[in-house]
């Protein structure tokens, strides 16, 4: 006798009771009636989301993959998540709708447990952005759906305007950010290394968002500290280098609250700075209190970049722009979620509305060998008002606060 034969392919498991989630029912009904109207819309009867963003904006679930696949399938009057059964009972303690577990007896049982929740449904939409390849392959032959549309940037763009609940789990983010900042801030000196710095900042993070949010599951709270020539990237990981007297450092703090990340960065220095990099470092505040001040509704992300990138050229330094100078917050981390259509680049036409988050950011960098070497940010996150926009970034920035002695 197979023994496995005999093992179910999905099944269903009440091991505990319901946790508190980061929002309220009535919020994730919200956003699932969204949807429902965003199908209706584009003739499909039944969604299956396979990003660790998208199932968390809508139930409340983030997995850990580990290379299993994990889906939420959402038809017109069901939510339903399907884990694999490494998890058991926390992801259906930890969502909003129904769970579906599926176990590793037989391969693709993922795509069988998928399969029987939407049958029956003829078109289904699905994340063109995330599904590979061989998961088209798969939701084809095994869940037998061959009749699938990408609806990915639509629910991009419905997860741009943050609803209440949304914006003040952000701005809780923002000031836990601010604690951390603190904490790196105190943290600087010659002789320490930056795993050193990062750590004290990330500690600081975690205890602040355990102390607000006990409840919450504790997972992905992270620090950049960047010091010499680890500052020219945006996103270096921290090393051991030991900090210097004249480095040029970055501070980058990131909490994580449920899956919503917020983020503060501040160029520093230690012990002094040189009149090039003081140069730079002030034309780079300067394009970001002026990138502030064209944040408010109806102007255009393009826009919004063309202008600094204005002010980058008049005194020379546009070359040394890095990236686009923000960009949307919500349901993201560093290896999941981003909302591409709302970025202040060139080729992002969205017009800013009430409810959007976002960051202003613009970073110069030069590289070494150059008078001013190393990479410069500012970064504040602010609320799209029915009038203008709201900073709720504290931190200070600039020379005045961030020469450490």
């Amino acid at each position: 006798m197979n023994v496995s034969t005999s093992r179910p392919e999905y099944f269903r498991i009440d091991n505990g009771d319901p946790a508190a989630l980061p929002f309220t029912a009535a919020e994730y009904e919200r956003r699932l009636a969204l949807l429902r109207n965003l199908m209706e819309s584009r003739g499909v009867s039944a969604v299956l989301l396979t990003s660790m963003h998208n199932i968390a904006y809508y139930t409340g679930f983030l997995y850990c993959s580990f290379g299993r696949p994990y889906g939420c399938v959402v038809t017109g009057d069901s939510v339903t998540t399907v884990s694999a059964n490494i998890d058991f009972g926390q992801p259906g303690r930890r969502c909003h709708g129904d769970n579906l577990v599926y176990t590793d007896w037989r391969r693709d049982n993922f795509y069988r447990a998928a399969g029987h929740l939407l049958s029956g449904a003829g078109r289904v939409g699905i994340e063109g952005d995330h599904v590979t390849l061989q998961a088209q392959d798969r939701i084809s032959t095994v869940a037998g759906i061959s009749d699938t549309v990408d609806i990915s940037q639509d629910i991009m763009r419905l997860r741009m305007i943050k609803s209440a609940e949304e914006i003040a789990l952000i701005r809780e983010g923002a000031r836990i950010a601010d604690i951390g900042g603190e904490a790196i801030h105190r943290s600087i000196r010659k002789g320490v290394r930056e795993i050193d710095v990062a750590m004290a900042g990330r500690d600081a993070m975690e205890l602040a968002i355990a102390e607000s949010y006990p409840e919450s599951e504790l997972r992905d709270t992270w620090v950049w500290f960047q010091s010499g020539i680890n500052t020219d990237g945006a996103h270096n990981p921290v090393t051991s280098r030991t900090l210097e007297h004249g480095d040029i450092l970055s501070l980058n703090a990131f909490p994580m609250i449920s899956g919503y990340y917020t983020a503060l960065e501040r160029t520093l220095f230690l012990g002094e700075v040189d009149t090039a990099s003081l140069n730079i470092w002030e034309a780079n505040v300067g394009a970001h209190e002026l990138g502030i001040s064209l944040i408010r509704p109806g102007a255009r992300c393009s826009d919004i970049c063309d202008e600094i990138n204005r002010y980058f050229d008049s005194l020379g330094l546009l070359e040394y722009r890095t990236f686009g100078y923000g960009h949307s917050f919500g349901v993201l981390c560093h290896y999941y979620g981003r909302e591409a259509g709302l970025e202040f680049r060139e080729d992002i036409d969205t017009e800013l509305a009430p409810g959007m988050v976002v960051s202003m950011e613009p970073m110069l960098t030069v590289p070494q060998g150059r008078p001013g070497a190393g990479g410069y940010r500012e970064h504040d996150i602010l609320v799209v008002t029915d009038s203008g926009a709201e900073n709720i970034t504290g931190f200070p920035y600039g020379p005045d606060h961030n020469v450490v002695a």
